[in-house]
């Protein structure tokens, strides 16, 4: 998300698209570069016996990245990465930042990032044939967040791209589906809500903010 929000800053720059969008991305950074820190500075230590591994669940075993990419064991490369990342933009801006292709390119790469990230969960979902540990709280906020993109994104007077309209209809069939996987298979151990196993509203984590 930290990534998406970025790339998002700089295709504003050539797409010039509403500008309460614009102060999303910059507040979204703001509040993902304060979890960031927080998460870095307070998770295990390397001779701890608990094992912290970034975006997987503590029931999987930790499965290997290139380069370890943001399973990195100290916190520099995290930080190293976010800026060699902005500053590669920044260049690349001055570069290419007037020609259409690189704008459009930007736009759908920050934008599809955003709207793949509720894929994880739902393959998660589909292998376990459970949503345990997802909250019906989180998802309810996640769809009805979808539901005020749209009506923003094809109703308002400004001018908003098509890179924004593409990927939020995207994310909200994979909200709506995540919909559909709750109500199939509920919070259970595999026997879904149709054999009458699970409950509503258990433990869960918004993976938007992983």
């Amino acid at each position: 998300m930290l990534v998406a929000s970025i790339l998002r800053v700089f295709y504003w720059f050539g797409a010039h698209f509403d500008t309460s969008l614009l102060i999303q991305a910059l507040i979204m950074i703001l509040m993902q570069l304060l979890l960031l820190h927080t998460a870095l500075s307070n998770r295990s230590t390397p001779s701890s016996k608990i094992d912290h591994t970034p975006f997987a669940a503590s029931h999987t075993p930790r499965t290997s990245r290139p380069y370890d990419f943001w399973q990195w064991r100290t916190s520099k490369p995290y930080w190293e990465f976010l800026f060699y990342f902005t500053l590669a933009l920044l260049v690349l801006q001055f570069l290419a930042g007037n020609i259409t292709t690189y704008v459009s390119l930007i736009g759908y790469l920050a934008l599809g990032i955003e709207a793949l990230l509720p894929l994880p969960q739902i393959l998660n979902n589909h292998r376990s044939r459970s949503c345990a540990g997802f909250r019906l709280s989180v998802l309810a906020s996640w769809i009805l967040g979808d539901v005020m993109k749209m009506v923003f994104f094809f109703l308002a007077e400004s001018s908003i791209p098509w890179a924004f309209k593409c990927c939020g209809l995207f994310q909200f069939a994979c909200d709506l589906f995540l919909g559909w996987q709750y109500w199939r298979y509920g919070n259970g151990g595999g026997g879904g809500r149709v054999a009458g196993e699970g409950s509503w509203g258990l433990e869960g984590k918004d993976v938007r903010l992983a």
